[in-house]
């Protein structure tokens, strides 16, 4: 993996129609980092989240991604869009799912076996053939989890990722997100959970307040106006 950028916010602000939900933002995610990303509902998070990713657009404001193109950025959003009624394996939704397979590419045999070790990582090996809809929501999350792990990105989004999911797979999915960390990956991570916070996190962004006791962040302080 080539080295990982800074991302950093200048005064950033987004809105969605005429209201603005996140104004006056500016400061720097470490290159490396392992943020989670708090406030209450509506304060913006997984919209801060679409920009970073680059799927919202900026009312005012910049954000530098020293360099990042699409494919080195993964969103692993809330909710997915993929129709669990689709007949599409476990197996085929990790190998197609990732930003590094071209228009028209062909998946290889090296993709394969990279989806059967992503979901052998998540605890779903022995379910490569299995269809969509016959997962339970947390089978259904470490698919997700899995896809993203193929992407190999360097910028990692994660909008809710224990969303629906029990005790277990969440230690597992958690396990999955310290590897990320320790590769040297920049992971961002909306989360409502403080406890899960305090314990799995070393740096925090509070969109509900930024200069309160969440705002841990080195060097330039990200703060929301």
């Amino acid at each position: 993996m080539t080295a990982v950028p800074a991302v950093t916010l200048h005064n950033v602000e987004l809105r969605h129609g005429a209201r603005v939900i996140v104004s006056g933002l500016s400061g720097t995610f470490a290159p490396g980092s392992l943020t989670a990303l708090v406030g209450a509902n509506g304060s913006g998070k997984t919209t801060l989240l679409r920009a970073l990713a680059g799927l919202h657009p900026l009312a005012a404001g910049r954000i530098d991604r020293g360099g990042l193109r699409p494919r080195d950025i993964a969103l692993l959003a809330q909710g997915s869009h993929l129709d669990r009624a689709f007949p599409i394996t476990c197996e085929e939704v990790v190998a197609l799912g990732g930003s590094r397979l071209g228009p028209f590419r062909a998946v290889d045999a090296k993709r394969w076996a990279a989806a059967r070790a992503a979901l052998d990582r998540v605890g779903l090996a022995g379910m490569e053939h299995r269809q969509i809809q016959a997962l339970s929501a947390g089978q259904f999350q470490r698919v997700l989890f899995a896809r993203t792990i193929v992407q190999e990105a360097s910028l990692i989004l994660l909008d809710e990722p224990f969303t629906a999911v029990d005790a277990a797979t969440t230690c597992l999915l958690l396990s999955v997100i310290r590897d990320w960390h320790a590769q040297g990956r920049t992971v961002i991570a909306v989360l409502h959970d403080l406890e899960l916070v305090r314990r799995h996190f070393p740096r925090t962004l509070s969109l509900t307040d930024a200069t309160g006791t969440w705002d841990v962040l080195p060097d330039r302080a990200l703060q929301a106006a």
